[in-house]
């Protein structure tokens, strides 16, 4: 077994996977340290959830090694909860019911199973549905269920594929606030392809694509990282291809410009005091705009640094 730094709790190795001539996972290698939150941020298909199907045990590595600080592997199933991307429930069970018979799955007592359901249902905002079939719950409520399910056997590491999908805003805070106050608790492992979820959530991320890890670091670093200014996006609407292309080209005698279709991603320091200039430019050139945005940069600016392409695509 590799040796571990003295705070990682799993450390990937090597770890591949391919399904006939597909390569999902292509060697990729990476550290979980104790009481984090770590995110695995990438487009769909960038090989997030066949990674973690490994950790958790689902699917077997074709090459690699997950190794797990001072845990044998047949214990890694009792320290680990797992929800997964799409909602998993008893139709024909109540909330209640579905976590008490999970936890009994754990062979915890009775009274804790109870008590550790009501506590979860509560933390969850999910108490007045305590007696409710799961079936009859709306997306965003099952979502939530199925986030108390992974917990009820109160595991060291969380591992969440997706835990914002199919919420509703105010879910979406909620769900996010519970996450957050389980750092430092519990290990978190979480995938997504918001980059805002990440950029709120994680300690730390690995940006995947095409099954590999381009660059792990904490969202400040991985922000920075692709240098200083801030981001103008200009979304146009329906201007010819040979129009556009011009403006661009004019654009980038003097800025660092991305181009997406009609949407054009602006950067450069100081930019607050160039929006005049830029958009003066553009109405001369009888450009009709839609929309335009100031920020600064993201998780995916960093995402477009590395691969040239937006997250979204």
């Amino acid at each position: 077994m590799n040796a571990f730094t003295s705070d990682a709790v799993i450390r990937i190795n090597n770890l591949r996977k391919t399904f006939r001539n597909l390569t999902a996972v292509d060697d990729i290698s990476f550290e979980v340290r104790k009481g984090e939150i770590f995110g695995l941020l990438g487009p769909n298909g960038a090989g997030k959830t066949t990674t973690i199907n490994m950790i958790c045990g689902l699917l077997p590595a074709t090459n690699g090694a997950i190794d797990f600080q001072t845990h044998e592997l047949k214990e890694v199933r009792s320290v680990i909860g797992y929800c997964p991307q799409e909602n998993i429930y008893y139709p024909k069970l109540t909330c209640s019911e579905q976590l008490i018979f999970m936890a009994k799955l754990y062979d915890l007592p009775l009274d804790r199973c109870m008590n550790r359901a009501s506590q979860l249902l509560d933390l969850l905002g999910l108490s007045e549905k305590s007696d409710s079939l799961a079936k009859n719950l709306s997306g965003g409520m099952k979502r939530r269920l199925n986030i108390a399910l992974a917990l009820i056997h109160d595991p060291e590491i969380l591992i969440l594929d997706e835990p914002e999908a199919g919420l509703d805003p105010q879910s979406r805070v909620l769900v996010r606030n519970f996450i957050k106050s389980l750092s430092g608790e519990k290990t978190i492992i979480l995938t997504s392809h918001n980059m805002d979820e990440v950029d709120r959530l994680a300690d730390r991320v690995a940006i995947m694509d095409y099954g590999k890890i381009m660059v792990t670091d904490s969202p400040y670093n991985l922000k920075n990282s692709v240098g200083e200014g801030d981001i103008l996006e200009i979304e146009f609407i329906g201007e010819p291809e040979d129009k556009i292309a011009m403006m661009v080209s004019h654009l980038q005698q003097e800025y660092n410009i991305i181009r997406n279709g009609n949407l054009l991603i602006i950067k450069s320091v100081h930019l607050i005091d160039k929006i005049h200039g830029i958009m003066s430019y553009l109405k001369e050139a009888g450009l009709t705009i839609k929309e335009t945005k100031l920020r600064e940069n993201t998780l995916e600016d960093v995402f477009i640094h590395l691969t040239g392409r937006m997250l979204r695509q």
